[in-house]
């Protein structure tokens, strides 16, 4: 089966054909840094891991470029409060994004262009749209024409008619709503002492759309196959770098356009400026595992569906991590025998259909959810049949060959792996040290005390002549 998304352009399946043959080209919009990304931004990064982990899957070869905004209306405005340059005021934020993105278990873009370092081509596209009558000039600054291009709202369906260029017919502001279907600025013209780049159009800094495009363009080439973001990016932010590309162009710019739904809280939207958003450190601070959150923002609900964030949810996601751990444990702990027979053929039987109906879920616009509904099932019945006896170790590795393969794209049971071989926190070293002084206090009473307060977190003590031994039998959590 050939892998098919649906294409926010056409309503439509898409079948993934790539411009080059065998390399899939895919963009993906990533976090504006003026402050610690939220779990609703990163149900939008963790579709597009799963859709690169498929991608990878499908294709002898995936490039994966995701741009960092670094330069803003409001990283400007922090900067200045601040006193600090571009840099120094995006650099925390840039921290914590890889830093949420590694415990999160996503796979790093093999590109990550920052707009402040693509200030010669966004300047080269601007020229190009000025040449082609799609960009003019005003007092410095230069905006995009969009009565210049008869195909704009083809991907969001906004409608430009009436348009009147002039003041009343522009915005500046990176941050707009949509009934804004105005002209937009490219680059905005600053004075000698605000934050800026001198270039050969003037001093000023650029917009936001126009960031996109000279930095995709100028990694994954001025046709590329796949650019996707969350559904607040369709309008206005993609519908405009269509635009400019293409007016700059004239070719099309991208095969297949995929966004993920938002996250909701209480049914609405997960957003800073709502004030009901959480971090990742704020969901595992209270208890949960990153492979729960995970599991609950790349499984729950199919992507292009919106998700109900609660403790419900998240502890449902819990339990699905830990059926599949309790699976892993129980089959890398099998008591095998040499010959196979008739359970070894009912096991693998079970196999074949799991991973044949894995691979058509996740071929049909990436439905993850049904491909772990199938495999649930699946389980329950290999879990049936090792519970009447032994298998053959040829069957045992059949098994923990499945379960690889399906959490390559899953990718949870490799944060459980992590998280078990993670070093004690301080407070946990702090008890194991308290424990070890206890013990030769024969202070015994305080000793289980603290093998129980250490068992709360995750990690079982022994005690040998060799002195006491520890290891995780759970993920750290917090």
């Amino acid at each position: 089966m050939t892998l098919q998304l649906h294409d926010t352009m056409s309503r439509e399946l898409v079948a993934v054909e790539p411009i080059e043959p065998g390399h899939v080209r895919l963009y993906t919009c990533g976090p504006t840094v003026w402050n610690r990304v939220h779990i609703g931004n990163f149900r939008t990064f963790i579709f597009e891991d799963v859709l690169r982990r498929w991608l990878e899957r499908r294709f002898p070869k995936v490039t994966h470029v995701m741009n960092l905004t670094d330069v803003d209306d409001r990283i400007i405005k922090n900067a200045v409060e601040h006193s600090l340059s571009l840099d120094e005021e995006t650099a925390p934020w840039i921290a914590a994004f890889d830093e949420d993105r590694d415990t999160l278990g996503i796979r790093p873009a093999h590109y990550y262009p920052r707009a402040t370092q693509y200030i010669e081509q966004m300047v080269e596209l601007i020229e190009r749209l000025e040449k082609a009558g799609a960009a003019y000039r005003t007092d410095g600054s230069y905006y995009f024409h969009i009565a210049a291009f008869p195909e704009y709202g083809k991907l969001s369906g906004a409608r430009a008619e009436g348009l009147v260029t002039g003041a009343s017919g522009r915005i500046d502001a990176d941050d707009y709503t949509k009934e804004d279907v105005r002209d937009f600025a490219l680059w905005k013209a600053v004075g000698p002492d605000e934050i800026g780049w001198d270039t050969r159009i003037g001093r000023g800094h650029p917009g936001w759309h126009i960031e996109c495009s000279a930095m995709s363009m100028s990694l994954l080439g001025e046709s590329f196959d796949i650019h996707c973001g969350g559904v607040d990016n369709i309008f206005p932010h993609h519908e405009n770098e269509i635009a400019q590309s293409e007016a700059a162009t004239g070719k099309r710019f991208v095969r297949i356009w995929c966004h993920s739904q938002h996250l909701r809280v209480s049914g609405e939207k997960m957003a800073k400026r709502l004030g009901n958003f959480a971090t990742v450190p704020d969901v595992l601070e209270e208890g949960a595992s990153p492979a729960a959150l995970r599991y609950l923002l790349a499984a729950r609900t199919h992507y292009r569906k919106s998700l109900d964030y609660s403790d419900d949810l998240l502890a449902d996601s819990t339990m699905a991590v830990q059926r599949l751990v309790d699976f892993q444990t129980r089959v890398d702990e099998l008591h095998t025998v040499e010959d196979a027979n008739p359970r070894d053929e009912a096991i693998l039987a079970s196999v074949r259909l799991m991973r044949i109906g894995f691979d058509e879920a996740m071929d049909d616009d990436l439905n993850l959810p049904e491909a772990m509904g199938i495999v649930f099932s699946g389980l329950r019945d290999v879990n049936r049949v090792l519970d009447s006896g032994d298998v053959s170790a040829e069957t045992q590795r059949t098994l923990q060959h499945l379960l690889a393969d399906v959490d390559d794209v899953l990718g949870v049971l490799a944060l459980v792996a992590r998280d078990r071989q993670a070093a004690p926190d301080a407070e946990e070293q702090r008890w194991l040290d308290e424990r070890a002084e206890a013990r030769a206090a024969r202070d015994f009473a305080q000793s289980d005390h603290l093998r129980v307060q250490l068992a709360s977190r995750g990690i079982e003590v022994e005690d040998t002549p060799q002195g006491q031994r520890w290891k995780r039998t759970s993920p750290r959590r917090g």
